[in-house]
């Protein structure tokens, strides 16, 4: 099936060929950075985890939204989601290459990646990120490729693909609530010591792994003769519209029990997110965005007459990405590392070695993704075809 993605029109190539280039981009600047180290980077004693972990972290929760059409598909039968389940497998696909591409740049010596393979350590919460992002990668790389290559021959797909499915159903949640585990295990970061950390990044997921999967249906549907269905991209937008009020209601809950509880060093990492701590503000303008972007979403995605206009819904899409990005991005990582433990103010702006070198692993999944849709939308509007 290889073979559908070598065939396209002049802007498939120019496309193809762009994401190429930026690729190239990020691989020079990261040879920089194996030179020098991660010196380069805006990441320091205090603030250690930066834009890649940001990236990697909304990225595991991209690829958990994909259970949101598996499970009504495979479980509840729900053949609405019939012709774009199996997009979404692929771009939990991408989206997993991309978080452990994230996982490797953010590394010195990233050969050392392999030590949670070589030396297990179940103990440790790396390990067990490690192989669930690792098995659900193969997973759905198994159940897509098996399921179209059965839709390409017009039979059902193999006896075997049943289990893998039902398994890559509790894997989903398994990534990024393990993920969350990394986050909430370190007690002296009080950021991240909550319980509903785990909740709040599935929510989050639940919210931004479809939204995402609507723009790509959309673009779909203006750019070739494949129609995912109306039907099933307002599901989806309910779907997204339920996860996002349950995202903001968790922060909701957060930011009453810090300030409830008034326990200090709790609360000036909220400070600082939304109204600064000693002068520093630079995420300021950026959490209010977010929570300015997830609360017009909200509103327009409860709204039926808005949920089901395209251009509106179009719209809100774009705003639960920009305003999960921004929350569970760079608000969550730098909101965890300032203020430090021992409460001083260093604060993190991504500089340019960070910002080329993501979007060249970013250009990575694209590409990836580019491929894996084309080949699909290619088998399913010949079989459209050849059914009329």
């Amino acid at each position: 099936m290889l073979e559908l993605a070598l065939k396209g029109n002049r802007t498939y190539w120019i496309w193809m060929v762009g994401l190429l280039a930026v690729m190239g981009a990020g691989a020079f600047y990261y040879a920089d950075q194996l030179k020098y180290g991660l010196m380069v980077t805006g990441q320091s004693r205090d603030v250690s985890w930066g834009f890649y972990t940001a990236q990697m972290t909304y990225f595991v929760g991209v690829a958990a939204g994909g259970v949101m059409l598996v499970l009504p598909y495979y479980l509840h039968n729900y053949k609405k989601f019939g012709k774009i389940t199996i997009l979404g497998e692929f771009l939990a696909v991408a989206s997993i290459v991309m978080c452990l591409l994230y996982l490797l740049v953010h590394l010195g010596q990233p050969m050392r990646a392999l030590n949670v393979f070589l030396y297990p350590t179940p103990g440790s919460m790396l390990f067990w990120d490690g192989n669930v992002l690792f098995g659900y990668l193969v997973l759905n790389i198994i159940i897509g490729w098996n399921v179209l290559e059965a839709e390409r021959n017009d039979s059902s797909p193999p006896v075997w693909i049943k289990p893998l499915i039902y398994l890559s159903i509790p894997m989903a949640f398994s990534i990024h609530t393990v993920t969350a585990f990394i986050y909430c295990g370190l007690p002296g970061r009080g950021f991240w010591l909550t319980a509903v950390l785990a909740p709040r990044f599935l929510a989050s997921a639940f919210a931004a792994g479809p939204a995402i999967l609507i723009l790509l249906c959309m673009f779909v549907r203006k750019m070739t003769q494949f129609d995912p269905g109306k039907e099933a991209i307002h599901t989806l937008a309910l779907i997204v519209a339920y996860g996002l009020i349950a995202n903001v209601f968790f922060l909701f809950c957060e930011v009453f029990v810090v300030f409830y509880s008034g326990i200090p060093s709790h609360m000036d990492h909220i400070k600082y997110l939304y109204v600064g701590l000693h002068g520093h503000s630079v995420l300021v303008p950026w959490m209010w965005t977010s929570v300015f972007c997830m609360g017009l979403a909200i509103v327009l995605l409860v709204i039926p007459r808005t949920r089901k206009n395209s251009v509106i819904l179009f719209f809100s899409c774009i705003l639960v990405f920009v305003g999960t990005w921004i929350d569970k991005g760079l608000g969550m990582i730098a909101g965890g590392f300032v203020p430090s433990a021992l409460h001083h103010v260093t604060e993190y702006v991504p500089t340019m070695h960070e910002l080329i070198i993501s979007a060249g692993v970013t250009a990575i999944g694209v590409f990836i993704l580019t491929v894996l849709f084309k080949i699909t939308i290619s088998i399913k509007v010949y079989n459209q075809s050849e059914k009329i």
